[in-house]
């Protein structure tokens, strides 16, 4: 069995030792793909050490968190742009718009999104977006840009179902993660109705930690509580939500 998780910051970790173990446990329960999104130029190092140590196991993205905009949004994005062609990328991610913590930069977020988006255009690449407090910002954008294109994944979805069918209809796969085990989180109510195909797993570990271990730092390993809930709800093996996630992010990563 194969898993993927296609959001995950376990390049964080930067003790050799520990990062070892949490990889060592990702393989131990068959989470054999990691897709690692950037936020910001000081990232990408961090980046490049783990795809140096796991290149069969880990894949790289590229892109300027919302929460990393700020009013020298394009002098970093100048920093990062030579990474595109330093070695493979197989997104542009994680980018969007975030108002949760600041809505100051709002304008500066949207100009950033909108030239990342451009890089994915011309790289024939998908976006990874992170939508927080923010889904009618990001739709309009997404409206904006709409042309064939245009594809990617929504990094942890937990709107509507409407909110959803419109990101499916847009041709985007819905990021399922950590809050879906989540007592209140609506989710459980939402995801059986949505059609297997259009969405991937994920973890962002080290945040949204998944029950049992909501409290304590995530990891990728834990990628397995995920899968078990989403087969639960579509009342499925999880070897059939591993093997048609993991198809599923082959699609859009093309990898």
């Amino acid at each position: 069995m194969v898993l993927t998780d296609t959001h995950t910051h376990l390049y964080y970790e930067t003790d050799d030792a520990k990062r070892q173990a949490l990889m060592q446990r990702c393989l131990d329960n068959g989470v054999q793909r990691l897709f690692l999104p950037n936020v910001d130029a000081a990232s990408m190092p961090l980046i490049d050490a783990l795809l140096d140590a796991y290149p069969d196991n880990c894949f790289a993205m590229l892109g300027l968190h919302p929460c990393s905009v700020k009013t020298d949004w394009e002098h970093e994005l100048m920093l990062m742009q030579p990474e595109l062609h330093k070695h493979p990328i197989y997104a542009i991610g994680e980018i969007g718009i975030d108002l949760y913590w600041d809505k100051t930069f709002l304008t500066e977020q949207i100009q950033a999104f909108k030239l990342q988006i451009k890089w994915a255009k011309q790289l024939k690449l998908p976006i990874v977006i992170h939508c927080r407090d923010a889904f009618n910002e990001v739709f309009e954008v997404l409206q904006q840009e709409h042309d064939e294109l245009l594809r990617g994944i929504f990094h942890c979805f937990s709107g509507t179902l409407e909110q959803a069918q419109k990101v499916i209809e847009l041709g985007f796969y819905l990021g399922i993660g950590g809050v879906i085990t989540y007592k209140n989180s609506g989710l459980d109510k939402i995801v059986p109705q949505i059609p297997l195909q259009h969405i991937v797993l994920e973890t962002d570990s080290p945040y949204l930690t998944p029950v049992p271990y909501r409290g304590k730092p995530n990891e990728s390993a834990y990628l397995t509580y995920i899968a078990q809930k989403v087969a639960e709800l579509h009342q499925i093996s999880v070897e059939e939500v591993a093997i048609t996630t993991t198809e599923n992010s082959r699609k859009v990563f093309g990898v």
